[in-house]
């Protein structure tokens, strides 16, 4: 399972062996706990103005209401089961293309209405007969009521789910884990010279004056450090892995807030009709199809028995696998980031006959790896990103940063590019994923300005499955944020969208961070629709 949290090796060098020691040196002192300055060095980067400005106004932009001040007790947090949601004139007459308004009413274990915003919740229209599914736009108005919008997209009777996916009180939480915790996840490399070995500890920034290995990429300047192994050399290292996830990271009070069937993920129903009838559109109204890409389109696009279909684009349903090899003919496919786009890998492959996986030696799951064909000269490979990535174990040389993948391709018209890249951020401040985004983004526009007709593809995150434990490492609230700044600094340059955190939130199967083929295969025939558009 993803989440194993499991202790090191024994050989493994963590100084004053302060892993296994119930993490009593890993807490921070309280001073260094408020500021987080001399603690990672995430200020001394060195930004521009411009990147100065742009890293506020995206902090600004994904800030969370705050609940009021001190402690809140348990039964004064959000309680899904006494909270409500009303439909707005649910009598009222609707046809597609209308919006539909809901009025969300928090309320806390004692049945009292919540005072105060911050609550994280999901919401979808569905019909499933239809096979039919969309998301919906959440407004909070910090009063603890909520609206939230849908634009009806299709005929028939639609039904809500609302869901809590976390309170506000949780919220904070999080909050508190990503400033203070970063070390949360922690990672190992090994080191190696002849028949001796030694592992040691690894992160984006370590606490502590032990001697380290400073593995700081030196085109890009994203920092990685291990702890300086006891008689090897930093030049030894042979290999990255994921080292586990600290355990006890929260109070007990806390702990309240991270219930599986009490606050993580739960219903929250109507107190009246929870669906309405939608009458079809007089006329079809094809102009209503903006053929712009806007990132932020809500919704981009829904379920129609079971297929995807963009609000902002045609989407072509390649069903038959000679109609994707038709499509890739003379083409070369890179696949760069998380497992979430090794499944897009794993997809092409198994659903293609003539597309063989050429055996390259690599690690299971980890890759490289790299599928051909050879009638049809077709060539698709998958690349994990750089660290931190929680991978069993990628050797040194494997290990590499997507932003020197870009520069190092030529590019052109028989060249698409596809990028998936959140996951593994959610433990660490915004301001690490800032400054990937920032080194990736600097490599797409020089890649496009240097071959203006690559086509490069970013999957945005997607939705997953919620217990107490996974909440605090990965949870859809940590994604959420991620995205948003992910979409905001790609509008306006000519990459193109897959939305999978809509096409993961909007359909009926339960949320899996590895979404299922159904899933994967409308991510896949909006991925081809960029590059075969229809022509129109």
């Amino acid at each position: 399972s993803f989440f194993s949290p499991q202790h090191l090796d024994d050989d493994t060098v963590s100084g004053s062996n302060w892993i296994t020691e119930n993490s009593v040196q890993h807490s921070l002192s309280q001073t260094t706990r408020t500021t987080r300055k001399p603690y990672c060095g995430y200020k001394q980067q060195t930004l521009s103005k411009r990147e100065q400005e742009e890293q506020e106004s995206l902090l600004a932009a994904i800030q969370w209401p705050k609940p009021p001040d001190g402690k809140i007790a348990f039964v004064q947090s959000t309680d899904p089961a006494r909270s409500d949601f009303v439909i707005v004139k649910p009598t009222g007459f609707f046809k597609v293309g209308d919006q539909l308004e809901l009025l969300v009413r928090m309320r806390d274990y004692q049945g009292k209405p919540k005072r105060y915003g911050g609550d994280y919740l999901q919401a979808r229209i569905h019909s499933p007969l239809l096979k039919a599914g969309a998301t919906g736009r959440i407004v909070d108005c910090h009063n603890g009521l909520y609206k939230v919008f849908f634009t009806l997209l299709w005929p028939g009777e639609v039904k809500v789910s609302v869901s809590l996916v976390h309170p506000s009180e949780a919220i904070q939480v999080l909050l508190r884990l990503r400033e203070e915790r970063p070390d949360r996840v922690y990672f190992k490399s090994s080191f190696k010279s002849g028949r001796y070995s030694e592992t040691t500890e690894c992160n984006v920034c370590l606490p502590g004056d032990l001697p380290v290995c400073n593995f700081t990429d030196l085109y890009t300047g994203e920092p990685w450090f291990c702890y300086k192994p006891r008689k090897l050399s930093c030049a030894s290292r042979i290999s990255h892995a994921k080292g586990g996830y600290q355990k006890g990271l929260l109070t007990h009070e806390e702990s309240l807030f991270f219930q599986s069937d009490v606050n993580i993920k739960r219903p929250i129903l109507s107190s009246g009709p929870d669906s309405v009838i939608v009458k079809p559109k007089a006329f079809t109204d094809s102009s209503s199809m903006d053929r712009a890409e806007d990132p932020t389109v809500s919704p981009s696009g829904y379920y129609y028995e079971d297929q995807w279909r963009s609000r902002t684009h045609w989407i072509h349903h390649f069903n038959k696998s000679e109609d994707i090899t038709k499509c890739l003919q003379g083409k070369v496919i890179y696949l760069f980031g998380d497992s979430t786009i090794r499944q897009w890998f794993e997809y092409l492959t198994a659903f293609v006959p003539d597309l063989v996986e050429f055996n390259l030696g690599s690690p299971k799951n980890v890759g490289p790896f790299m599928s051909v064909d050879l009638k049809h000269n077709i060539l698709l490979k998958f690349r994990c990103h750089g660290p931190p990535i929680r991978f069993s174990t990628v050797f040194s040389s494997e290990l590499r940063y997507i932003a020197n993948e870009l520069n190092g391709i030529v590019g052109g018209r028989n060249t698409v590019i596809a990028i998936t890249i959140w996951s593994h951020f959610s433990t660490f401040p915004v301001e690490v994923y800032i400054r990937r985004l920032r080194n990736i983004r600097r490599s797409i526009i020089q890649l496009l300005d240097r071959s203006p007709k690559t086509l490069i593809i970013i999957r945005t995150a997607n939705v997953q499955e919620l217990g107490p434990e996974v909440s605090l490492f990965n949870s859809d609230w940590y994604s959420f944020q991620l995205d948003s700044v992910m979409r905001k600094m790609f509008s306006g340059i000519a990459v193109h969208f897959v939305d999978a955190w809509e096409m993961s939130l909007a359909h009926y199967l339960p949320h899996n961070l590895h979404p299922k083929e159904v899933i994967v295969k409308n991510q896949i025939d909006t991925f081809l629709s960029y590059v075969c558009p229809l022509q129109t």
